[in-house]
């Protein structure tokens, strides 16, 4: 998957004209970020969920993920690709 592919991008259902946005609850800031994770207890260990994130949310969001032990990684939205065995989000 690379970015185009993210909800809210161009040629995404529902949204085909909106630019991606930030995953912080209220937040319409553009995403500038893809912030890849699972849970441990429901997912496979190859399973990718992403949110993604705005310059503003990206720390706190990062945390957020991070002390639950579910944060895999933080790429630059332009420069994701989703990996083998992950599936749409």
């Amino acid at each position: 998957m690379n970015a185009t592919d993210l909800p809210g991008s161009a040629g995404s259902p529902g949204s085909p004209d909106e630019a991606p946005t930030c995953s912080a609850k209220g937040c319409r800031d553009a995403a500038v970020w893809v912030l890849a994770w699972n849970n441990p207890k429901l997912h496979a260990p190859e399973r990718r969920k992403t949110w993604l994130a705005c310059e503003e949310h990206r720390e706190h969001l990062s945390h957020f993920l991070g002390v639950r032990g579910f944060l895999k990684d933080v790429v630059a939205f332009g420069e994701w690709v989703r990996p083998e065995g992950s599936e749409r989000i």
